[in-house]
């Protein structure tokens, strides 16, 4: 390939702010820069000497596209979206699109409920976090039970309830459902809830100190006792969480590097409290720097995610300046990049770099495993190199309802998360698995077709050769080839290590060694899919009955909802119930329940 002639394109280069995007001669994007002086900076790549890495991205540059912005803080931020949308070769790249779990108080209640969230946060109520985990959430939530028992159970089960449930005995709940605690007792838990949650603990500590000291003055002593303890586990949650000297919100970020792999851990702390702390691996060069790294990682981190005051950096991120003013711009207010940070703060620092080293070895570790699996899987179906991606397919419904279609991704690296898709399938006979697949299959691989996703090298099919056909038969009326397709069956035993796999054009299934490195890396793909479709459905599932089974019902309004509820001690009493018994009920003719035993028994004959 000749030359790129970089001197036409230079002549009507702007001096102006802006982005520029390299483009190989297939069009793929190398290299997104931003710069304050476009022509200067563009033709800097030709007029020096440059690194090993910037010569190798040279030589392949056959255009290069700019966009003009009005400032340089814009061309940052458009920088770092695009680098998130193309995923150039040679710039640091962020794997990492999910969005991160807050804690959810519904303030607009008049009993609140305290969840776990993730998503949008625009809607009423209170959020707290980001947390690092969902893990980090469901821990924060057990604990707030033994602190202060606000509810935390789904708005339909609170609803419909006639009798207080385990939650309530083991005194992890005061049960407003059922009329057990008074409104202003339980305002009182949630002022307290929040208080915590926003790190005034110590308020919280000092309000219940002085409720305890007036309750001993009444010798109401069993109210005393219960506060004490209360004050005696908060001091023990406070310990574990607060971060010595802190009282505000800010994130520690560190980074290392070794063998080309690169590790950034980030503590996020809010409120004077350590909420937990993540490790990324973002792709770049072997060779950047540190710098590079870091600069690169905090533009698109916090591209689209709330901004704490102060980032607290193990190592000044490349235009740190120009970064701290497009991401105030960002937060509207003022955001503070600090390196040189002394005592506790220097401590706190000094760990989460150590977790970054951590980390990073742990990684190096895996990978190298990783990379043995795949060579052995490459060996074990005929391959000429190791396969860059691999898909897998998996269907869960329960008795063919809700059925969802999950597809799981793996390229060299391990899970590429981020382009799991889930389908929702309708439109198909109950429990028709080819049917599911083919619909999954046909509405990702027009995508597919489409550019939107990249080709597989393998495509797994939870199955054996039945499902397989299948699969090549919707994949040939796609005209979509390429995938080496491969079925994989439970042994004769169904036990984990016994499966045979099924090739296309193949008599008899392949047998790998129960301890084959092939066979794991399949069984590890397989059994993602599986998860990650369950946990679709179990979402579809639990979406669709937000509501009782009673509220869909005409004629069945609050009051004749709250008697059925009493008198069979629940909906599970009612869902055993027959018609004369529901018809037995005040006010509930032979009609009404006759549609009420219906509802919860579709399949039984006549509904």
């Amino acid at each position: 390939m000749p030359a790129f002639d970089h001197r036409p394109l230079l002549k009507t280069m702007p001096d102006s702010p802006g982005v520029y995007r390299m483009l190989d001669a297939g069009g793929g994007v190398l290299y997104v820069g931003k710069a304050k002086n476009l022509k200067r900076r563009v033709s800097s790549y030709f007029g020096r000497t440059l690194n090993d890495r910037l010569q190798r991205m040279v030589s392949l540059i056959a255009e290069i596209e700019v966009t003009v912005t009005r400032t340089e803080g814009e061309a940052l931020l458009l920088e770092s979206n695009l680098i998130k949308s193309l995923l150039p070769r040679f710039n640091v790249l962020l794997r990492d699109d999910k969005s991160y779990p807050y804690l959810y108080l519904s303030t607009q209640d008049a009993f609140p409920r305290l969840a776990f969230h993730r998503g949008s946060r625009k809607g009423p109520g209170r959020f707290f976090g980001p947390y690092p985990s969902s893990w980090a959430v469901r821990e924060t939530l057990q604990l707030m039970q033994k602190l202060f028992p606000v509810r935390q159970c789904e708005d339909s089960f609170f609803r419909n309830r006639s009798r207080p449930c385990l939650q309530y005995q083991i005194k992890r709940c005061s049960g407003p459902c059922v009329g057990l605690v008074s409104a202003a007792d339980y305002a009182a838990d949630v002022a307290r809830t929040v208080k915590f949650l926003d790190g005034h603990a110590q308020a919280v500590v000092d309000e219940l100190a002085a409720a305890m000291e007036a309750a001993a003055g009444r010798l109401e002593f069993e109210r005393a006792a219960v506060l004490r303890d209360q004050i005696a586990m908060l001091h023990r949650i406070w310990q574990r969480q607060d971060v010595n000297g802190e009282s505000g919100d800010l994130d520690l970020v560190a980074c290392a590097q070794e063998a080309g792999v690169h590790c950034v851990q980030v503590f996020f702390i809010r409120g004077g409290r350590n909420l937990g702390n993540k490790a990324f691996f973002p792709q770049a060069p072997a060779e950047t720097d540190e710098s590079t790294l870091m600069g690169g990682f905090l533009a698109q981190f916090y591209a689209e995610r709330d901004i704490p005051p102060e980032l607290v950096v193990s190592v000044a991120p490349e235009d740190a300046a120009l970064l701290e003013t497009a991401l105030s711009e960002r937060a509207g207010r003022r955001i503070q990049i600090k390196t040189r940070v002394r005592a506790e703060r220097a401590r706190w620092l000094e760990m989460a770099l150590g977790n970054a080293r951590v980390a990073l070895k742990s990684r190096l570790s895996s990978q190298a495993g990783y990379a043995r699996r795949l060579d052995a899987l490459r060996e074990a179906l005929g391959l000429e190199d190791p396969p860059g991606r691999m898909e897998c397919f998996d269907i869960s419904h329960t008795q063919g309802e809700r059925t969802v279609a999950s597809c799981v991704v793996f390229d060299g690296e391990g899970p590429r998360k981020s382009d799991y898709r889930r389908f929702n399938i309708d439109g198909i006979t109950p429990g028709d698995d080819y049917a599911a697949m083919r619909q999954a299959l046909t509405r990702r691989y027009l995508r597919v077709k489409a550019g939107e996703h990249a080709s597989p090298d393998i495509l797994f099919i939870d199955g054996g050769r039945g499902q397989l056909g299948a699969v090549d038969e919707a994949l040939r009326e796609l005209e979509v080839d390429g995938p080496l397709l491969v079925g994989v069956a439970k042994g004769p035993d169904r036990r984990a290590g016994t499966e045979q796999l099924w090739l296309l054009g193949h008599d008899a299934p392949v047998i790998l060694p129960s301890d084959s490195p092939a066979m794991h890396l399949i069984e590890q793909i397989r059994d993602e899919a599986h998860r990650f479709a369950i946990t679709a459905h179990r979402q579809r599932r639990a979406k669709a009955r937000t509501t009782s089974i009673l509220e869909e019902i005409d004629g069945i309004g609050p009051k004749r909802r709250q008697q059925l509820l009493k008198q069979f001690g629940g909906l599970r009493g009612l869902a055993r119930a027959g018609v004369e018994d529901i018809a037995g009920v005040a006010g509930i003719n032979r009609q009404l329940a006759q549609e009420i035993y219906d509802a919860f028994h579709p399949d039984a004959p006549g509904s």
